[in-house]
């Protein structure tokens, strides 16, 4: 279910991009955070904003915080608090909580204390940005284990005929599922799709393949 009303708790970087970016999508927004001039600096940007105590039950509670479809937990720089405000949000039988993890024990912790999704952005951000660093790729997202989609351009082998005729998927491991067409936009891929050089392609497959795939020219 599409969250309708989300609580962001902590409005560093991290959270604060999350939370104007939420507000661009239609949601509606509560941000919390301890320090009086970032809560003042997000007072017309999001729905409500709020200086409070995440650690505290009581405080939740006025805030109408189980009221929310969705809380993120975006605490990086205090990670009892994080823990803390965690176990409070569980405590308070919240259905759809999201903590930042700034380290692998500490994801572990949060996991344990049964964190419905625990995320790492700065780690995620990094493995992203070298995938990047290394190749032709213009983005890299990783789906799951060992699957990602990736945009690039395609090679010279599978330019100027129909994507039928070169097996990409035979070939190489990977599929083309989308292109773009500079003055058209994006279409979907076909059999009878004939790519040519300019194109940007959207790739998915294992994450060597495709990234393999990137390299090709």
């Amino acid at each position: 279910m599409e969250a309708e009303s989300v609580v962001v708790i902590g409005l560093g970087r991290f959270g604060s991009a999350l939370a104007l970016e939420l507000m661009r999508a239609g949601t509606e927004v509560l941000g919390i955070d301890g320090d009086e001039e970032i809560v003042q600096a997000h007072n017309s940007l999001l729905t409500h904003v709020v200086r409070a105590d995440s650690t505290k039950e009581a405080t939740l509670r006025q805030l109408s915080v189980p009221d929310f479809s969705s809380v993120v937990v975006a605490i990086g720089g205090d990670i009892q608090a994080n823990i803390l405000t965690a176990s409070l949000l569980l405590k308070l039988k919240i259905d759809n909580i999201w903590a930042k993890a700034v380290s692998d024990p500490h994801g572990e912790i949060l996991t344990q204390l049964g964190v419905h999704h625990v995320i790492y952005p700065e780690k995620d951000m990094g493995k992203r940005v070298a995938h990047l660093v290394r190749g032709a790729m213009q983005d890299y997202i990783e789906i799951g284990e060992n699957f990602a989609i990736v945009k690039t351009t395609p090679p010279a082998a599978v330019i100027g005929k129909p994507l039928g005729e070169t097996k990409v998927r035979a070939n190489y491991g990977v599929t083309v599922t989308a292109f773009h067409r500079p003055g058209v936009g994006w279409s979907y891929t076909s059999v009878d799709t004939v790519l040519l050089d300019g194109d940007v392609i959207l790739i998915a497959g294992q994450s060597e393949r495709v990234e393999a795939f990137s390299l090709l020219r």
